[in-house]
């Protein structure tokens, strides 16, 4: 952890001699957040309507890394990096396996394109979270530019937190997780054999 945030501190070190005016750091930051949301639309886009699922994983890795960019947007190193080992370099990685394991004759859903339907209820759902939130938005968006900036929790405090005050939760996240890939694997071997 103290390599991580030597590295970080060091970073960001050496990105504060880059004197930029006001605007011309609005003018990157408004570029680099473009360029991140863009990445994740493109990659959630490219993950949803691929019929191939490894181009769907290519999908997901980039809507990965412009969720970790966004985090470093938020000047939150430590969670950009998390994203990168846990998602990236984690969960994609044993997705990869799954598919590599898994005879795919691409007979399934997949094969054949949304239906009507399908796109409908995909923008429903796509739309459900800005139904639920506007109201809360409208109501306190003059707010927004008087909320004090949040206060910084150092790392070993948030490694103390987890492993501390939230260890039951922090352990039966861990728990799922070998459930649902314990699940994986009996589905796999459940069709192996069937077939």
């Amino acid at each position: 952890m103290s390599g991580f945030s030597t590295m970080a501190e060091n970073y960001w070190h050496a990105l504060s001699y880059l004197t930029l005016s006001g605007s011309a750091q609005e003018i990157a930051a408004y570029a680099a957040f473009s360029f991140y949301v863009l990445l994740i639309l493109a990659g959630g886009l490219g993950a949803a309507l691929s019929r191939h699922l490894v181009r769907a994983l290519i999908g997901l890795v980039l809507t990965f890394l412009g969720v970790a960019g966004l985090y470093l947007l938020l000047a939150a190193p430590f969670l950009a990096f998390m994203q990168l080992l846990i998602y990236v370099g984690a969960v994609c990685v044993l997705i990869f396996f799954a598919i590599m394991l898994v005879k795919n004759t691409q007979t399934g859903e997949e094969a054949y394109g949304p239906g009507l339907g399908h796109i409908f209820g995909a923008l429903l759902a796509a739309l459900a979270p800005l139904a639920l939130f506007a109201p809360i938005i409208a109501t306190r968006a003059g707010e927004f530019g008087r909320l004090a900036p949040p206060l910084e929790v150092p790392l070993a405090a948030l490694g103390h937190g987890l492993l501390s005050y939230y260890l039951l939760s922090f352990e039966l996240i861990s728990i799922i997780l070998l459930v649902a890939m314990a699940g994986g694997v009996l589905l796999v071997w459940d069709r192996r054999f069937r077939n």
